[in-house]
C-alpha cells in the first residue's frame, strides 16, 4: 500500500503538471523555480546527510559504491550505444557552435556539489528542534515533479512528437535495459545489496535530485548520497566526453546525458552535434523523464 501511495505522489504531481493549461511566461518561471528548487534539495539531503550516525566510518564504502555503480550504469548505457551506432548508424550535418556554455555548465555541477557540502555543515551544527521536518522531502519531491511537468508541457513537445522520432525511441528503450542490467551487475558484486535495490539505484538514469530523495526515503540518507553521487557523475561524464563521441556515435553521446539530455546537456549536445540532434535528444530525454521516476519507485517498493 505504501508503494502504491508513493508512485501516485510521483505520478500525480506530473500529470498535474501536463494537464494545467501552461502559458510561456508561466513555463519559464516553472524552469527557473526548478532550478532554485534542486538547490534546496541538494542542500536538505546535505543536511539529512549530516544526521547519519557514524558516517565517517562508512565514507569508504560509499565511495566504493559510487565508483562501481557510476563505471557499470555509465558504461552499459554507453557500451550499449556505441553498439547500436555502428550497427545502425545514424549521421547528422555536424554545424557545432564554438562557445563557452560547456565550462558554465561544469561550473554549474560543481556548485550542485557544494550545495550538498553546505548542507552537510549546516546539519551538523544546526540544533535538533530545528532541523526540517520528516515530510519535506516528499512535500519537495511532489513540487519538483510538478514543475518538471509544467515544464515538459510549456516546451510545446507533444508524446506523439517524442514518439514518432524512432531513433529517440530505440536509444531509449537501449539505454534504459543496458543501465538496468548494470543495476543488477551491482547488486552482484555486494552481498547486502538486493536485485531490486541494484535497479532502484540505476534507475536514476543522471536525475540526481530526485534519485537522491527517493532512495533516500527507500533506503536511508547513505544510499541516497550514493544515487546522487552516482548521478552527478554521470553529468560530469557527459559534460566532458559527449563533445568527443557526438561525431563517430551520435546515439552515444545523447544517451551520455541521461535524463539531463531534455535539458542540463541540451545546449552541449547543440553545440557537439548541430541543431539536427536536438530532436533526437528531446525524444530520448523526454521518454527518459517519464521512465526513471516510474522504475525507481517501482524497484523501490520491492526492497
Amino acid at each position: 500500500m505504501q508503494s502504491f501511495i508513493t508512485l501516485l505522489l510521483v505520478l500525480l504531481p506530473l500529470f498535474i503538471g501536463f494537464a494545467i493549461p501552461v502559458t510561456p511566461r508561466m513555463a519559464q518561471t516553472a524552469d527557473k523555480a526548478l532550478s532554485y528548487l534542486v538547490f534546496v534539495i541538494l542542500t536538505l539531503i546535505g543536511i539529512e546527510l549530516s544526521q547519519v550516525h557514524g558516517l565517517g566510518n562508512q565514507l569508504g564504502d560509499i565511495a566504493l559504491y559510487v565508483a562501481v555503480l557510476s563505471i557499470l550504469t555509465v558504461g552499459t548505457g554507453l557500451v550499449a550505444l556505441l553498439w547500436f551506432d555502428r550497427f545502425k548508424p545514424w549521421r547528422s550535418k555536424n554545424n557545432a557552435e564554438k562557445g563557452n556554455q560547456h565550462r558554465i555548465s561544469i561550473r554549474g555541477s560543481l556548485i550542485q556539489v557544494i550545495c550538498v557540502v553546505i548542507g552537510f555543515v549546516i546539519g551538523h551544527f544546526l540544533p535538533s528542534a530545528y532541523l526540517p521536518p520528516e515530510n519535506a522531502m516528499t512535500a519537495l519531491l511532489m513540487l519538483l515533479i510538478l514543475l518538471v511537468g509544467i515544464g515538459l508541457k510549456g516546451s510545446g513537445i507533444t508524446l506523439k512528437e517524442v514518439m514518432l522520432n524512432r531513433r529517440g525511441v530505440e536509444i531509449s528503450v537501449i539505454f534504459t535495459l543496458a543501465v538496468l542490467v548494470g543495476g543488477l551487475g551491482f547488486a552482484m558484486l555486494f552481498r547486502e545489496v538486493s536485485w531490486t535495490q541494484g535497479l532502484a539505484l540505476a534507475s536514476g538514469f543522471g536525475w540526481y535530485s530526485l534519485s537522491a530523495i527517493v532512495m533516500t526515503d527507500a533506503y536511508g540518507a547513505v544510499w541516497g548520497s550514493v544515487a546522487l553521487f552516482n548521478d552527478l557523475i554521470r553529468e560530469f561524464f557527459a559534460l566532458l566526453f559527449i563533445p568527443m563521441v557526438m561525431r563517430q556515435y551520435p546515439s552515444a553521446a545523447v544517451g551520455l546525458g541521461g535524463a539531463t539530455s531534455l535539458d542540463f546537456t541540451l545546449p552541449v549536445i547543440q553545440q557537439s552535434g548541430g541543431l539536427t540532434v536536438v530532436p533526437l535528444a528531446i525524444s530520448f530525454g523526454f521518454i527518459i523523464n517519464i521512465v526513471s521516476p516510474v522504475l525507481m519507485v517501482v524497484f523501490a517498493a520491492f526492497g
